[in-house]
C-alpha cells in the first residue's frame, strides 16, 4: 500500500487511493449520471482528490468543483493575522456551496490534514474563527444535516495524519500503517468491497429496523464513570449506513461507519458521563471529558486537559451544551479493533458509541423531510451552530432501551449487542 518515490519520499499505493476513490463515488455518494460534485480536501490529500475526479467522470457525473485548503496559509492567518480577522469567514463561498447544491450538486469531503495543525495556536483566536465559520457555514450545513442532497466523508492516508498517530514511526512505516488501517476499515482487504459494503449496510438496517419498531422513550448508559439516561425525541427515527437522501439518491455519509443513530429530546438527559477515548478539536485534544446532564443541559463540564477548549464549545451558544445526537457502535468494530487513536472524529466516533453536543439532524425523524424547523425544535430537537461527537462506549458499557411502565430492554452489554 505504499512505495517510495524518486526522492525516496513515501507515498500511497495508488491502488488503494484507486480502490478509496471508486468506494467514495459508488458507495459514498453514489453519483448519478451527470450529478455535479463539490470536492473538498486539504492539498495533502490531492492524490486521492485526482483519483476520485477520475472515478467520478469515468461514472458519468457532472462537473467536480475542487475547494482546497492549505496548512501553511491555515497557519499563517492564527500566526500573523489581526485579532479581528477571527471573527470574520468567507461567506460568500458558502452561499455558492448552498447555491450548488440547490441545483442538485453532491458534497464530498476529503479529510487526512493534521488534526492537530492548530494545537500551539491562542484557542480564543481558534474558537472566535471556528463561530464565524460555522455561522457563515450554516446556508450549506442545511442541504447537509437534512440529507437535501447526497453526501460523504472520506479519508486520505497523509504523512502529517500519520505522524500524530505513530510519533514514533519513520514517515514512511507510519504512513504505510495508516494506509493499512484505512484499507482495512474501509473493507478494501475484501474481495469485492462493494458488495462487502452492501452486505454491511443490509446488517446495520436490519438494526435500525429493530430500534425503530421498538419505540424506545430513552436508552440508559451504564459503565465505570457513566450513568445517564438519554431520552429521545418525540417520532425519532433511527439510521445508520446507506441513506435515501431527500433527492431520491441512497448514499453512505461515512466510510468508514460502524454506527445507527438518532435524536436525543434535548430537554430529556439525565445523569453523568464520561468519555472513553480523547477528542481532538478544533486542534486540541481534550482527554478525560467528564459532563453531568440535569433537564438535559450539561450543567458541569470538566476535562484533564483542553477544558478551556471544551468549555468553549459549550458557550457557543443556547445548544451546544444540549444533545443533539446518540449512536450505538459495538466494541468490536473494525475501527475499535485496530486499537488506534485516530484524532479524527470520522475514525474515532465508529470505535465506540457516542453522543453529540449541539445540532441535530432533521433526517434522524419520522418523516422529517417535511418537518419545518419550528416543528422540529417542538418534538425536542436541538438546534446549534456545532455538532460535536465525544465517544463514550467500551467493552465494559451497557446499553439498555427504555420505555414508560416496562421493564428495561437489553442492548448491549460489555459494549456488544445482544439483540439482533
Amino acid at each position: 500500500m505504499l512505495h517510495t518515490g524518486r526522492n525516496e519520499r513515501a507515498v500511497v499505493d495508488p491502488s488503494l487511493l484507486d480502490g478509496l476513490a471508486e468506494l467514495a463515488v459508488r458507495v459514498g455518494l453514489n453519483l448519478q449520471p451527470q450529478q455535479d460534485l463539490v470536492l473538498t480536501a486539504p492539498v495533502s490529500a490531492l492524490p486521492l482528490a485526482r483519483a476520485i475526479a477520475r472515478a467520478a467522470y469515468r461514472a458519468g457525473g457532472g462537473l467536480v468543483t475542487p475547494l482546497i485548503t492549505d496548512r501553511e496559509m491555515t497557519l499563517a492567518r492564527f500566526e500573523h493575522g489581526t485579532d479581528a480577522g477571527f471573527d470574520h469567514a468567507a461567506g460568500w463561498l458558502y452561499e455558492g456551496m448552498a447555491k450548488a447544491f440547490e441545483g442538485g450538486a453532491a458534497r464530498l469531503a476529503l479529510v487526512g490534514e493534521d488534526p492537530m495543525l492548530l494545537s500551539e495556536q491562542n484557542p480564543a483566536h481558534v474558537g472566535r474563527a471556528n463561530r464565524a465559520n460555522a455561522r457563515a457555514y450554516s446556508p450549506a450545513l442545511a442541504a447537509i444535516a437534512g440529507f437535501h442532497i447526497n453526501w460523504s466523508i472520506i479519508s486520505c492516508p497523509t504523512e502529517d495524519w500519520a505522524g500524530r498517530i505513530f510519533p514514533d514511526l519513520p514517515a514512511s512505516e507510519a504512513l504505510l500503517r495508516l494506509a493499512q488501517a484505512i484499507g482495512l476499515t474501509a473493507r478494501l482487504d475484501q474481495s469485492d468491497p462493494v458488495a462487502a459494503w452492501k452486505a454491511h449496510n443490509a446488517d446495520l438496517a436490519r438494526r435500525c429496523k429493530m430500534l425503530n419498531e421498538a419505540r424506545f422513550d430513552a436508552l440508559h448508559f451504564q459503565a465505570p464513570g457513566t450513568d445517564l439516561k438519554v431520552g429521545l425525541a418525540d417520532g425519532h427515527a433511527w439510521l445508520g449506513g446507506a441513506t435515501e437522501a431527500q433527492n431520491g439518491v441512497v448514499c453512505n455519509p461515512n466510510i468508514p461507519t460502524e454506527e445507527v443513530f438518532t435524536t436525543p429530546h434535548a430537554a430529556r438527559t439525565e445523569g453523568y458521563v464520561r468519555a472513553t477515548k480523547p477528542l481532538s478539536h478544533q486542534g486540541s485534544l481534550l482527554e478525560e471529558i467528564e459532563m453531568r446532564f440535569e433537564g438535559g443541559r450539561a450543567v458541569s463540564a470538566r476535562a484533564a486537559r483542553g477544558e478551556d477548549v471544551l468549555r468553549e464549545m459549550l458557550g457557543t451558544d443556547d445548544g451546544a451544551a444540549r444533545l443533539g445526537e446518540v449512536a450505538l457502535v459495538p466494541h468490536s468494530s473494525p475501527v475499535s479493533q485496530t486499537g488506534l487513536l485516530y484524532f479524527n472524529t470520522l475514525f474515532d466516533e465508529n470505535a465506540a458509541s457516542h453522543i453529540a453536543m449541539g445540532q441535530c439532524y432533521a433526517s434522524c425523524f419520522e418523516n422529517g423531510a417535511t418537518l419545518s424547523k419550528a416543528e422540529i425544535l417542538q418534538r425536542g430537537g436541538n438546534e446549534s451552530l456545532i455538532h460535536v461527537d465525544w465517544m463514550i462506549g467500551s467493552d465494559a458499557m451497557n446499553v439498555d432501551g427504555l420505555r414508560e411502565g416496562a421493564e428495561p430492554v437489553a442492548l448491549m452489554r460489555k459494549g456488544e449487542w445482544v439483540r439482533a
